[in-house]
């Protein structure tokens, strides 16, 4: 009995001692500190601006008739490809068949009478050289010579006057003859039918302005429209490479050079009734080639503005960043022999997700993140475009 009862007392206080200790492990004993770091790295950046765009056909025009009447015929449908002068549409031409038969027929009245008028003044010029040759000879009076006189300069002036007619008339039937010409309305360009204003058999009015019958577009090339903040626009300029995505193909960017910005603002409004605001944009322009046809007039773009780049620099998240004082500037915390150090650093471009280090740390080496900041949490309050994705436009990513 004395031996177990010796075991049972060991037994009891070894398992004393194991609870003992895992309780001062547990309870008492400080575990090392541990840190959330990244690591020094080269990464490309890039400092860009978004902007949401529209695709427009490079050249855009609207084909009109010239002349009133009605539709007769319409050669294109939409879509359809046109060359140069292929003959798009025809209007009704009796009425400039008429007008050109009027003008033809003044036209020959005219001459009519600018013949009978030479014949008359031919006369009244040989009955004035009779009368100036019996004035010398005192063989006629003064009256009789001042009217043969007077009679032949009438009839001069009165032929001028014809011979003014005429060419008025002649005008005439040049107008007439190009307003039968415009029944028969040709492409005044190589383009696409975007668009069909008005159907066979409308009577078509253009005493004002021309009635639009299609609408002819290159889209060979196409232009981008890309609103631009005005927070942003004094830092994009014409020269800047750019690229753009659409929503049916989100993968595949379109490279380009921003061409000009126009120095007019564009006002969109935002919010409900009571708290409206108007945020300004300025219209950035770019061309990118479109002979394989796959982008479309009115198409939603992502535009990206490069404005500077950085190739294999030493990067980290910009999470690492301390906040900057006055005295000791931008600093970083270097996980050193498991204890962080404090390091100033001057920093380089900022993508709002990698910053670059120009000095202050080297590759390699483990900064402490002091924030969970990312991109999307760092332009969480501005607009959200189409694509889910970055600011409406003009934020930067």
């Amino acid at each position: 009995m004395s031996l177990k009862r010796l075991m049972l007392t060991t037994v009891i206080l070894l398992l004393l001692g194991a609870g003992g200790s895992w309780g001062y492990l547990k309870f008492f004993k400080q575990e090392p500190p541990a840190f959330r770091t990244a690591v020094v790295s080269r990464m490309d950046l890039q400092e860009t601006v978004l902007a949401t765009g529209t695709l427009q056909a490079y050249k855009t025009v609207e084909v009109g008739a010239q002349v009133s009447g009605q539709l007769e015929k319409l050669h294109v449908e939409l879509g359809n490809r046109v060359k140069k002068g292929d003959l798009l549409a025809e209007i009704d031409p009796v009425l400039q068949e008429n007008a050109l038969k009027e003008a033809l027929a003044e036209q020959d009245n005219v001459n009519a009478q600018i013949k009978a008028q030479t014949v008359l003044l031919e006369q009244y010029r040989k009955e004035y050289k009779r009368q100036e040759e019996l004035i010398r000879n005192e063989a006629t009076s003064q009256s009789e010579f001042d009217a043969a006189s007077a009679q032949y300069e009438s009839s001069r002036a009165e032929l001028a006057a014809l011979r003014a007619q005429l060419k008025k008339a002649v005008i005439a039937v040049d107008s007439a003859r190009a307003n039968l010409s415009y029944t028969k309305i040709s492409a005044p360009m190589d383009g696409v039918v975007i668009s069909i204003e008005s159907d066979e058999g409308q009577t078509l009015v253009s005493a004002q302005t021309a009635s639009t019958i299609l609408t002819l577009a290159d889209i060979g090339k196409m232009t981008v429209k890309a609103e631009i903040s005005e927070a942003d626009v004094t830092r994009v300029k014409a020269g800047q490479e750019v690229y753009f995505t659409t929503l049916g193909e989100p993968d595949k960017r379109y490279y380009a050079k921003l061409r000009a910005i126009e120095p007019g603002p564009t006002e969109e409004s935002t919010g409900s009734a009571s708290t409206s605001s108007t945020a300004v944009y300025y219209n950035g322009l770019f061309d990118v080639d479109n002979r394989d046809g796959r982008l479309r007039v009115g198409m939603t773009t992502e535009v990206t503005v490069i404005l500077n780049r950085a190739e294999q620099a030493l990067a980290a998240p910009v999470a690492v960043l301390r906040e900057a004082s006055p005295r000791q500037g931008t600093q970083v915390d270097v996980l050193e022999s498991g204890r962080p150090v404090s390091r100033a650093v001057r920093l380089g471009l900022n993508d709002k997700v990698h910053v670059q280090f120009l000095d202050g740390v080297r590759e390699g080496d483990e900064l402490l993140l002091h924030s969970l900041q990312t991109a999307e949490g760092s332009t969480s309050n501005a607009r959200r475009g189409p694509f889910g994705g970055g600011p409406r436009p003009g934020g930067r990513p």
